[in-house]
């Protein structure tokens, strides 16, 4: 059954923008991600005659708001994408395994935010701001890149095309909403107990979550010391760079916020690059904002980060531990759901609709 919303609430926005008329399938419709995709088509100023979201069996049926009417959930299945001309994918890699080749050979071109096809040298992995040309005119898959990838790519991407970079060196402070709405519940219910002194055992992560920190819980490599996190950020980043030579070294940590992610990031480039250098390169760098108070001891935090589209930059400075003034610091924060994921996807669609 098609699930359709009238045009007049759908293309409010559209109305001022134009485009063609589209019809698009969101699979993962109830999950973290999923939700944000449907705020986010919203917003999109897109013209959408159709729009099908599609989950498990459990979610079916469910009425959920959209564009000031409603839609019913559907369960997803092998006919879920005739008549469909994109399909955003946000359901694990195994669904999108099974179904992204159907969802193709149905005529719809996916959008997948697993990690099923990212490493794939025939599919592009997008960040719009960073290689939107590596898209082909008639694309099948398309994949939506790691959420720390897609957030240290928008600020490095434009460093590297202007100072060769060297060598990168970042650690991570990731939010709950990296692994899931699942996540950032027990976030919240552990809190709620260790503030009430009472004890609370994970469910989902495997250590205490509130007023925690803790390595990221992707299994480690035994061969490199890596965890599985850490090896997709570094693999990801090398190709949507298109940089497979880049020395890329990264720790990956799991903290007590709910969303947005945040980086401590060192650069260094091939020659010396000054702070104010960097500074006028991002201020015009598209997917930026920079956030710099020195007086105030202002800068990029993940509530400001969350519910917004750029990439907040700042606490920008030598690194006092390279003498040659080649290197860098830097500190970013970036919203996980949006940009990281759900905002990154649908910013594909519209430049794929033109």
């Amino acid at each position: 059954m098609n699930i359709r919303v009238a045009p007049e609430n759908l293309n409010q926005a559209a109305q001022s923008v134009g485009g063609r008329s589209i019809s698009v399938a969101v699979v993962g419709a109830t999950g973290a991600v999923g939700v944000e995709i449907r705020e986010c088509l919203e917003k999109s100023g897109l013209n959408l005659t159709q729009v099908r979201l599609l989950a498990s069996k459990r979610s079916a049926g469910q009425a959920v708001p959209f564009a000031g009417g409603t839609l019913v959930i559907e369960e997803l299945g092998d006919d879920s994408f005739q008549g469909i001309d994109y399909a955003l994918f946000s359901a694990g890699s195994g669904i999108s395994k099974e179904f992204a080749p159907k969802a193709v050979a149905a005529g719809a071109v996916v959008i997948d935010n697993s990690s099923a096809f990212r490493m794939d040298e025939a599919i592009p992995l997008v960040v719009p701001e960073v290689n939107p040309d590596v898209v082909p005119a008639q694309p099948g898959i398309i994949a939506n890149p790691n959420c720390v990838a897609i957030i240290a790519t928008v600020p490095l991407a434009p460093l590297d095309i202007a100072h060769k970079i060297r060598r990168v060196n970042i650690a991570t402070y990731q939010a709950a909403s990296g692994a899931g709405a699942a996540a950032m519940e027990e976030l919240r219910a552990a809190t709620a107990a260790h503030l009430a002194g009472e004890h609370y055992a994970p469910r989902v992560l495997p250590h205490p979550y509130a007023f925690n920190v803790f390595s990221h819980n992707a299994a480690i490599n035994p061969a490199t010391g890596y965890n599985g996190e850490e090896e997709k950020v570094i693999e990801e980043t090398r190709k949507i760079m298109r940089r497979p030579d880049l020395h890329i070294s990264i720790t990956c940590v799991r903290v007590p916020v709910l969303r947005a992610h945040s980086m401590a990031v060192t650069v260094e480039f091939e020659d010396v690059v000054t702070p104010d250098q960097v500074r006028a390169l991002l201020r015009d760098a598209p997917g930026v904002r920079i956030v710099e108070d020195i007086e105030g001891n202002h800068f990029p935090m993940p509530n400001e980060a969350s519910g917004q589209g750029d990439v907040l930059v700042g606490r920008i400075r030598r690194d006092v531990g390279d003498p040659s003034g080649r290197s860098i610091a830097l500190f970013l924060a970036g919203d996980q759901l949006l940009k990281g994921a759900a905002l990154n996807a649908v910013q594909i669609l519209q430049r794929l609709v033109g």
